[in-house]
Parts: C-alpha cells; sequence; structure tokens
C-alpha cells in the first residue's frame, strides 16, 4: 500500500523556475514554466517583485484558469548593497556605474534563493537559467534533477565549445580572415572579429563561461527554445558535447501564448495605454508593406548609427516599425534629430516608432508586416520564425553572430546588413553601418523579386513547421512529455528510495 501511495505522489510533479534578471533570459523561461503548468505540473517561479511585474499578469491569468502556476517573490537587496538607482534588470538602462553594486546585490540574492529551495519540502526538479550555475549544487544537496535552460540556440553552444577544441580562428592572420568553424554537418566561416573577446584571449568573462559550461555538464539535462525542423541537426552535437539530455521545446512564445489575452499580458505590453495607435496604424497599412526594425533590450546604438538607420528608412519605399532605444549625445551636434525625423514620419504617415518596449508578438503577427530587421536575439528570431517573417540580420553581441549563420547559410530566410564586429553589451564599438548597405539589405528581403520570393516561401514553410511542432505528434510537444514522465520517474524512484531505506 505504501508503495502504491509514493506512485500517486509521484505524479504530483513540483518544479521550481529560477530565471536570470534580463528580460529576453525571464520570458521564454517563464512560458517554458507556463507549459509545465499547462500539463499539470506545480510550478513555481522564484524572482524578484521588479521582475515579476514583466510577467506576472501572465501567470494570474493561467492560474485563473485552474492552472498549478505561482510566483514566489523575493526582495532584491538594493538597500543592503547600497544601489541609488534600484534596478532589477539586466537592460540598456542597467546603470553601468553602479555595476559592482548591482552584482554584490545578485550574489546576496542568491543566497535568498537558496535558502529558499533548501527550505522547500516539496521539490521534484530546479530548472534555471545558465546563468545561475550554483544551482546545480543544490539540487544535488536535495537529491533532484537540475535542468539548464539556455536562452541562446543549440547550435551557438555547441559552437563555443568546437572554438575551445579546435581554435581555427588562431589559424588566419587578419580579425577578417574567413575560417571555417570545424565539427559541424553544415560548413560555417566566420572572421575572427564576430568572435566574442573571452574566445579570442583570456579574460574573467571566459572562466565565468567555463563554469557555465561546467554546471551544464553536471546538469542532469537542458531544455531549448527551439524545435526538431529546425536545429534538429544540432541537437546530437549538443549531446555528445555536454554529456546530458537535451529537450528542445519551441516555439514557447506560439505555445504559451494563443489567446490575444496571452498576447496583450506577454512582458511589458500595455495596449491599453497606447498601443492601440500602434495597431489601428498597422492595420492602415497593406499585407507585407512594413518592416519592423528592433535591436532588444539589451542594444543602444551611438548617435552616428541612428542617423544612418534613420535616413536608411526614410529612402526606403516602404513604410516602417523602429523600436528604439535612445541615447544621444548632446556633444555630437545631433540634438533633436530623432524628434525631428518622428515628426516627418508621422506627417507623411510612413513610419511608427515606439520607445523602449513593444507587443513585438501582436506586431509580427500582423499581415501588414513583411520582414523584420533583427540583432538575431534568440527570442526574436523564434517569433519571427513562428510567423514566417524573412530577417534582415545584423548581429551585436553575445551568440547573435552565431544565430546569423543559421538564418542565412542553413535556413537561408534572411539576408546580411554586412555587420563585422562583436561588441559588449555595454559598449558601442567602432562600426558604423552605412545606410545604402541598410536599404540595400531591406529592399532585397521586401521587394518583389525571385530571391525575395524564395526567402518568404522558406520562411512560410519553417512556420508551418513550428505550429506542427508543438500539436500532439509533434516534436515539441512529445519532447516535453518525454521529460515531464522522466522526472516523475526520477521521483517516483526517489521515493521508493527512502521507503526502502536506500
Amino acid at each position: 500500500m505504501a508503495i502504491q501511495s509514493h506512485e500517486a505522489e509521484a505524479k504530483n510533479l513540483k518544479v521550481i523556475f529560477i530565471p536570470f534578471s534580463a528580460t529576453s533570459h525571464i520570458i521564454p523561461l517563464v512560458e517554458m514554466a507556463r507549459l509545465f503548468a499547462m500539463h499539470g505540473v506545480d510550478s513555481t517561479i522564484v524572482t524578484t517583485a521588479g521582475n515579476a511585474g514583466i510577467f506576472q499578469k501572465s501567470i494570474d491569468h493561467d492560474f485563473n484558469r485552474g492552472r498549478p502556476i505561482k510566483t514566489h517573490v523575493l526582495e532584491f537587496p538594493a538597500k543592503q548593497v547600497n544601489l541609488s538607482v534600484v534596478t532589477e534588470t539586466f537592460n540598456t538602462d542597467t546603470p553601468l556605474t553602479e555595476a559592482a553594486k548591482f552584482q554584490e546585490g545578485f550574489v546576496m540574492l542568491q543566497s535568498l534563493i537558496e535558502n529558499y529551495l533548501l527550505g522547500e519540502l516539496e521539490v521534484d526538479c530546479i530548472v534555471s537559467d545558465l546563468c545561475h550555475p550554483w544551482t546545480v549544487e543544490v539540487a544535488s544537496k536535495l537529491g533532484i534533477p537540475r535542468i539548464v535552460f539556455s536562452p541562446a540556440s543549440i547550435f551557438s553552444r555547441c559552437a563555443e565549445l568546437l572554438f575551445e577544441k579546435h581554435r581555427a580562428h588562431n589559424e588566419v592572420e587578419s580579425d577578417y580572415d574567413k575560417f571555417t568553424i570545424v565539427g559541424f554537418p553544415h560548413k560555417f566561416e566566420m572572421s575572427r572579429s564576430q568572435l566574442p573577446d573571452w574566445m579570442k584571449k583570456p579574460s574573467m568573462y571566459g572562466m565565468i563561461i567555463k563554469a557555465l559550461n561546467d554546471s551544464a555538464r553536471r546538469s542532469y539535462g537542458a531544455i531549448f527554445n527551439s524545435f526538431s525542423d529546425f536545429e534538429g541537426a544540432y541537437e546530437e552535437h549538443y549531446k555528445n558535447a555536454f554529456g546530458t539530455k537535451c529537450w528542445g521545446i519551441g516555439p514557447v512564445s506560439l505555445w504559451a501564448n494563443q489567446d490575444v489575452s496571452d498576447k496583450e499580458e506577454r512582458g511589458e505590453a500595455k495596449v491599453e495605454e497606447g498601443n492601440s495607435d500602434l495597431l489601428k496604424w498597422l492595420h492602415s497599412k497593406k499585407e507585407n508593406s512594413v518592416i519592423y526594425v528592433s535591436f532588444g533590450s539589451l542594444n543602444k546604438f551611438p548617435p552616428s548609427q541612428l542617423i544612418e538607420i534613420a535616413h536608411a528608412l526614410e529612402a526606403s519605399s516602404h513604410n516602417f516599425i523602429w523600436v528604439v532605444r535612445k541615447n544621444i549625445n548632446e556633444k555630437e551636434g545631433d540634438e533633436g534629430f530623432m524628434e525631428e525625423f518622428e515628426k516627418r514620419m508621422k506627417e507623411n504617415n510612413k513610419g511608427y516608432l515606439i520607445w523602449g518596449w513593444a507587443p513585438q508578438m501582436l506586431i509580427l503577427e500582423n499581415k501588414a508586416i513583411g520582414g523584420i530587421v533583427t540583432h538575431c536575439g534568440w527570442s526574436t528570431i523564434m517569433e519571427s520564425i513562428k510567423v514566417g517573417l524573412p530577417m534582415v540580420s545584423w548581429p551585436l553581441f553575445a551568440d547573435q553572430f552565431f544565430n546569423e549563420k543559421i538564418i542565412i547559410d542553413v535556413l537561408r530566410i534572411g539576408v546580411s546588413v554586412g555587420a563585422k564586429e562583436w561588441r559588449n553589451w555595454n559598449e558601442f564599438g567602432s562600426e558604423v553601418v552605412k545606410r545604402e548597405e541598410i536599404e540595400k539589405a531591406i529592399a532585397l528581403v521586401m521587394e518583389n523579386g525571385k530571391e525575395s520570393e524564395e526567402m518568404r516561401s522558406r520562411s512560410k514553410a519553417l512556420s508551418e513547421d513550428a505550429k506542427k511542432a508543438i500539436l500532439v505528434g509533434g516534436s515539441s510537444h512529445a519532447n516535453l512529455m518525454q521529460l515531464i514522465h522522466e522526472l516523475k520517474s526520477l521521483k517516483h524512484q526517489r521515493l521508493n528510495g527512502v521507503l526502502l531505506g536506500q
């Protein structure tokens, strides 16, 4: 009878989700938690009040639907580290002058989360962001599996290890000479200038990356916002490289947000506070006539680059929406340029500027959108793929140059704007892409022609594959069900071990 009761208890799976404090990390992991809850798993997201504000409406909505999901909120220790500007999320507004205090606060927060986890009597699995390597130790203390979530592509995670192993970039003379990435089923060429700094020379950040990779190897497995028809060729490479299991359960934004209310409540989008004008503007445009331009939550450009983008968009024959993260430097003598530009675009009804957060899902799903200019952040790529949009790739930092290779060289669903230099997220870098190159890339994606039509056709086909992946019998659906089944089986074994005194 006791064994039977443990079998019943094993079915009641409780999983803790711990996102990293950056919007591009938080949203996909929260959506994964929502998927687990959608399938009956008791899901708790542990974060700070400031970060919870990004997604809490979605959680409340799911809870009211009867799904077993909640948020456990901890207070960010801003006062203890004397942060004058209270911020809890890495983005373009994170004050670099107080970065050390910010980091100190996160170390203190780690202890708070660890104490919560160790005090929980009922936790069967920890799913944590790659940037929380310490959770593998906590999971070990609890005798439960840790699943690592990587907000990047499977390809880029494998590429990091291949570069570390083969170091082909050291064999070229110039930073701009091409070399081949060794060990992949598809041929890829890159230049050394497109690689992260920590790959090219020893650094403290390189040591941090090594620690993250070591913790990933010690985890039970990894989950990705991806699907087999997209990155299936690299799943086996990941398993071999890290020696763990690997599940693609994406596109998570498509799966978790199927109602209009889900899309409206996602992230910081507030349709009731001004976005109705945006949607009205979009609805007035012809199908495939608008290019969407966005560079994510962590990127800012210098005034010189903003001016080049503005001139390219104004010269283009297409309407546009541009999500701008403003950083005008008065010393460069361009005060008021963006304001004047926005005024002209409003007057001729050609463009719509959004300052800050944009309701991206609602925008991309609108029939007026015909393409996107993107920094190649993984979440944005997945959201573009699920609606079948061709892309203009403009990678800037992190794993984005790797992601560009999938878009351009493998899937052939976009064109490159020609960016050549990787930069740190908090730096402008020295490269300025000229307006002529930007306008040319937009034209290749948006205008009628053989190349454009083929890209659009391939994008639409991949969109259909994405939709099938999350249906019963699809690859992502099967992966999620398999993972949940395995976690229940591990819990059953653990309970039996306790029962039998093992």
